[in-house]
């Protein structure tokens, strides 16, 4: 079916990208080889789409679109919580550095602030 073909092009075009990003230093080797296999497992699924419907009997499923609607479901729910929980240690951090770089220009002579030298020229 067409739509089998765009699907695997465009999970192949996932693979390029994630391979391109972790050659760039932006993923790490652990991340790169868990969205490689994500991708992965959507070109399975898609040229075989019965093979869904063989775990979702073995779970006890209906059917295997279920199955992948209750996976994904979950799997989103996952990401979700683990970048709320990045964002506020991130949040966490930021406020720390900004105390820290306060409390350090407080301690600053007023002469010798980076603020002021740059005035001096003008």
């Amino acid at each position: 079916m067409l739509i089998q073909i765009f699907l695997v092009i465009f999970f192949v075009f996932a693979m390029v990208k994630v391979i391109g990003r972790w050659r760039g230093g932006e993923l790490s080797a652990r991340a790169a080889v868990l969205w490689i296999l994500f991708w992965l497992a959507g070109v399975v699924v898609v040229i075989l789409p019965h093979s869904t419907s063989y775990f979702a009997n073995l779970l006890g499923v209906g059917r295997g679109v279920d199955l992948a609607v209750y996976l994904s479901v979950a799997l989103l729910f996952f990401a979700v919580f683990r970048l709320t929980v990045r964002i506020e240690r991130l949040n966490k951090d930021i406020t720390k550095l900004t105390r820290r770089t306060a409390l350090e220009e407080k301690e600053l002579p007023l002469s010798n602030s980076p603020l002021i030298k740059g005035r001096e020229n003008l």
